[in-house]
């Protein structure tokens, strides 16, 4: 009878405290200002340290070297930089295209916004490639159509920046309109073409909605920063000038 009785008053504790919920009934906060005089945790600050050695390590490690400062703004509608990051991505960017599909990438085309910082003549570092491209956004290349083709022209032609455009493009605007070829060739009405840019023009940014909608697209799983990263390692002293491939005839 006493094991019943004591059954009886726990099973009662345990009803009644399910009654009883709790509730939120006041939340205070309280600035905690980080100045000087706030005392570092010594077991914290030992436990980053060592990351923090590593990545600044890593970051200055000098991957080349230029000759010369490397500027978005030293023409008109191209630049030293443009050129030069076009053509690199062009080049890491064809290589990985080719070998999944045996086919070659017709031209690079990217965004004036895009190039956040130049590079400073001397060593280039890592960290410079981050300054360069600090955005986390893939290569791609999509199959346009020539009437897509000739809306990319005419947004260039429009915006007149100085975007990126790869050495096997030249883009002239005359008076009567404008000279547009690819390796020396006009468009071809009955043939698509391979444009390699990134995966945020792709989506319709910087108002590049040509780049919607393509033939086909394909995602090459290659960070533009890689590729910017690849070509510094593999490359003594960067090399670019203006070349005429975006032009405007008077």
């Amino acid at each position: 009878m006493k094991k019943i009785i004591i059954s009886f008053f726990t099973i009662f504790l345990l009803f009644s405290c399910t009654k009883n919920k709790l509730q939120l009934v006041k939340i205070e906060g309280k600035l905690l200002p980080i100045t000087e005089k706030l005392a570092s945790d010594s077991s914290i600050v030992k436990t980053y340290l060592p990351y923090k050695y590593k990545m600044e390590k890593e970051m200055n490690s000098v991957l080349c070297y230029t000759s010369k400062n490397l500027v978005a703004t030293d023409g008109v509608l191209e630049s030293s930089l443009g050129n030069l990051l076009a053509d690199l991505c062009y080049k890491k960017g064809n290589f990985v295209f080719k070998k999944r599909t045996g086919k070659n990438i017709d031209f690079a085309m990217f965004n004036f916004r895009g190039i956040r910082a130049g590079i400073p003549k001397g060593n280039v570092t890592t960290q410079n490639a981050f300054n360069l491209m600090p955005f986390e956004n893939n290569l791609v290349v999509v199959e346009l159509s020539s009437k897509k083709l000739r809306e990319l022209i005419q947004y260039l032609i429009t915006k007149k920046k100085a975007h990126p455009l790869s050495k096997q493009v030249r883009l002239r605007i005359t008076k009567n309109g404008y000279n547009f070829s690819i390796n020396g060739k006009p468009i071809n009405d009955k043939k698509t073409y391979f444009v390699l840019t990134s995966d945020y023009l792709q989506h319709g940014g910087d108002h590049m909605d040509f780049f919607k909608n393509p033939v086909h697209l394909y995602e090459l799983d290659y960070k533009m920063r890689n590729a910017i990263i690849d070509y510094f390692k593999e490359t003594d002293t960067l090399k670019s000038n203006l070349d005429g491939r975006f032009v405007m005839k008077n």
